[in-house]
């Protein structure tokens, strides 16, 4: 892979961009302290803004590697970041990045997060020279994997009691994407 870092990436209704330590106050109020968001996350809710800002100061200085890939999802419309999509596991060997993502609960159900996913795409294929993109859900938060179906990942098989989240440890609904589908996707 040819590691680029976090660029910054544009859509109709969002601004995919670093997060900076200016962002810990919507970070924290939008998503960050939500425990809607967390219940199927393997972070637990900030209980105060202090804890935000010790995450998002780590998130900063981890910029400076190239590999590393985190974006705030910024709505336009309020111009303000909702949540994150980042590359939670990578595996240089073969290619492979691992996405994640969460955004505050209010705008749960309105394809933000498919938008984000789908932005990022192109990216990783083109630029990085990704050949698998991968992510997987727990089988309990069905909309999650809804979103890796939009964004056209394959459902895999269901690993059994191979992850652990807020719930405990959880069976793991694994979904990708391989480069040469999505060349085929490209030139349908």
């Amino acid at each position: 892979m040819n590691h680029k870092g976090t660029k910054t990436i544009e859509t109709e209704r969002l601004v995919l961009r670093k997060i900076s330590l200016s962002d810990v106050p919507a970070a924290y109020r939008n998503w960050m302290s939500d425990d809607k968001v967390t219940e199927f996350l393997r972070w637990e809710t900030h209980p105060d803004i202090s804890e935000t800002e010790r995450v998002i100061t780590e998130w900063v200085g981890q910029y400076a590697d190239p590999g590393f890939y985190q974006w705030a999802i910024v709505l336009k419309e309020i111009n303000e970041p909702i949540g994150t999509i980042s590359v939670v596991d990578r595996n240089e060997p073969l290619d492979i990045l691992h996405v994640g993502y969460c955004i505050g609960s209010k705008w749960w159900h309105q394809g933000i997060t498919s938008e984000a996913f789908r932005a990022i795409i192109p990216f990783f294929f083109d630029e990085v020279g990704v050949n698998r993109i991968e992510a997987q859900h727990d089988p309990n938060n069905p909309h999650s994997g809804d979103v890796m179906k939009k964004c056209g990942l394959q459902y895999e098989g269901t690993l059994r009691q191979a992850d652990y989240s807020n719930k405990g440890i959880v069976d793991a609904a694994m979904y990708s994407l391989l480069r040469s589908e999505w060349k085929e996707t490209c030139n349908e």
